[in-house]
């Protein structure tokens, strides 16, 4: 018993040393905790008073030693008083904890983020005597939130507003444009040939690019204006309470700020801008219909030239329509067998036989019918498909002259044409010697047609016509006298023939301008030792002056227009 006693005794005294340890520890933990924390003695008037407050808590604006036994409204400005006397009435309401997130000024004047909980303290009766408030400084997760919510709105590269943004400003934008009863433009910029810039002087370059266009484009704008990266080197702006007129002189300014150079590492550059431009309510009544409208008159922009803007019209939806349905259709023509070669006939004016044709793409739309070559090969130069349909040109032809030869229609010349995208490719040459090799075919049966626009890069195309020479092929410049720079690289690089352009021959009998040019190419290509073909010829007075004239080679509607691979065979090769 004795023991027992003696053990329940030390039990005693160790509890009585535990209550002053929890003392210590909780007067230790008051004392170091960062969180502000009050109690608040719940008034029989219904008021609030101070009866704690633990070390960071009197740091707090207005908030002493001396504040203990006063009231809220007798410690704190009327507002924030008020505001927390309505928070404490809520806990006397809900007899639970409540929470709740406000700006907290500290000693130091600085302003802080807190998240408060207050929780009610119960007497024995169930009546709330004392509420403790325990405020944390969330300034850190608040700013962190912010940052995620700022990179969530805007582009990291230039700091604009980007395209989630843009979605929601634009619907508010609608919206009190609609309640208002304004007008709205919206424009759609984007930057010419900057894939060429970008490829060319690197991507650090091009994002220094960008965000220099960003920053032009936020000095130009009015307050009222917001500038916004779409995406890629796309940039849209909102014009709120505008007109057409003040949107097509903003435009006009923003041409204007693009002629001035753009400055990287001491070196300038110059780029220019096209522009679509949608208005509201005449050309959408949402969001996504202003950008696509915009859009689509961006997409005339590019097409008529660089430096331009576009208004939306309904024409002009149509015509985008239509083009769209070009480029969508002529993405899947090669492989769904729509597209064919034409050949035209060459005359020979000295034996008056036909020796030689010029390939030429048709296309056969299922639902279009056919698609004039002057609307789809812009399409496909623009797009790039005119390197793969490029390719299946060449491919069809070489196994054509094959099969030709096989069946003992002996030689057969066929010219092609090469445009500017293909004869910048550094594999064209290695693809036209494995056809040529494929096909076991002779390579001077075989001529290639560049136009003067293709051979911009002196240095570039002497290198690849001489090794296209070397592989046996022959070269015309097709539409000579169209260009600039003809005579000074006709004498220097290895070509066979000058196509004498139809504008010059369509009126070389009328026209005395035209008929001494005509006769000056022809004059000029026999002195280089070089044949002469003269396009469009439609009437048979012109085959006759070509002929006195000494040009070699005739083509045109006078004497056949394209036709089809089997009428070509039946009328020319099985009669040859």
């Amino acid at each position: 018993m004795n023991r027992m006693n003696n053990v329940i005794l030390k039990d005693d005294q160790f509890s009585r040393f535990d209550d002053k340890i929890e003392a210590i520890i909780f007067e230790i933990i008051l004392k170091h905790i960062k969180d502000l924390i009050y109690v608040m003695k719940v008034e029989d008037n219904g008021s609030f008073s101070y009866v704690f407050l633990n070390e960071e808590a009197k740091g707090h604006a207005k908030l002493t030693s001396d504040s203990l036994g006063k009231t809220l409204h007798e410690v704190l400005p009327f507002e924030t008083a008020d505001h927390l006397h309505e928070q404490y009435m809520s806990v006397m309401v809900k007899k639970e904890p409540v929470s709740f997130q406000d700006v907290v000024v500290l000693a130091d004047k600085r302003v802080v983020h807190g998240e408060s909980i207050l929780t009610p303290i119960f007497d024995d009766n169930g009546d709330i005597t004392f509420i403790v408030s325990v405020t944390r400084d969330i300034s850190a997760r608040v700013a962190d939130k912010e940052m995620i919510t700022y990179m969530a709105y805007h582009d990291p590269l230039t700091g604009l507003p980007n395209r989630s943004s843009l979605k929601e400003d634009l619907d508010d934008a609608v919206e009190e444009a609609q309640m208002k009863n304004q007008n709205l433009a919206l424009m759609f910029i984007d930057l010419d040939r900057f894939k060429f810039f970008n490829d060319s002087m690197g991507h650090v370059a091009g994002d220094h690019l960008l965000k220099e266009v960003g920053k032009r484009l936020a000095s130009i704008s009015e307050k009222s204006y917001k500038v916004f990266r779409q995406g890629g080197d796309e940039f849209i702006v909102i014009l709120p309470n505008t007109s057409r007129e003040l949107s097509e002189q903003f435009a006009q300014n923003v041409n204007r700020a693009f002629e001035k150079p753009f400055r990287l590492e001491a070196k300038e550059f110059f780029i220019s801008a096209s522009i679509g431009i949608s208005l509201f309510p005449t050309d959408g009544r949402d969001g996504d219909s202003l950008i696509k409208n915009a859009d689509t008159a961006l997409y005339r922009a590019k097409e008529l030239g660089r430096s331009l803007y576009q208004f939306y019209s309904l024409d002009l939806q149509k015509q985008t329509t239509h083009l769209m349905q070009l480029e969508t259709g002529l993405r899947k023509a090669i492989e769904k067998k729509e597209l064919e070669i034409y050949y035209q006939p060459q005359l020979d004016l000295s034996t008056d036989k036909v020796t030689s044709f010029e390939a030429l793409l048709r296309w056969k739309h299922p639902v279009l019918g056919f698609v004039s070559p002057a609307e789809f090969i812009p399409i496909a130069e623009d797009t790039g498909l005119i390197l793969s349909i490029g390719e299946w040109v060449i491919q069809t032809v070489c196994r054509k002259l094959k099969q030709w030869k096989e069946i003992g229609y002996g030689s057969v010349s066929i010219s092609i044409n090469l445009s500017p995208k293909q004869f910048q490719q550094p594999e064209l040459v290695t693809m036209i010697q494995q056809n040529i090799e494929e096909n076991q075919i002779y390579p001077g049966c075989l001529e290639f047609e560049l136009t003067e626009g293709a051979m911009q890069d002196p240095k570039r195309t002497l290198q690849t016509l001489a090794k296209l020479k070397q592989i046996g092929v022959r070269i015309s410049v097709d539409d000579f006298g169209t260009g600039y720079s003809s005579l000074s690289y006709i004498k220097e690089l290895p070509i066979d023939t000058l196509k004498i352009d139809q504008s010059f021959v369509r009126d070389v009998l009328r026209d005395e301008k035209d008929a001494a040019i005509t006769t000056t190419i022809i004059h000029l290509a026999q002195s280089l030792g070089l044949s002469v073909i003269a396009e469009g010829v439609e009437v048979e007075q012109q085959v006759e002056f070509f002929k006195i004239m000494g040009c070699h080679k005739v083509q045109g509607y006078f004497f056949s227009k394209p036709i089809p691979e089997d009428e070509m065979v039946e009328h020319y090769l099985k009669n040859k």
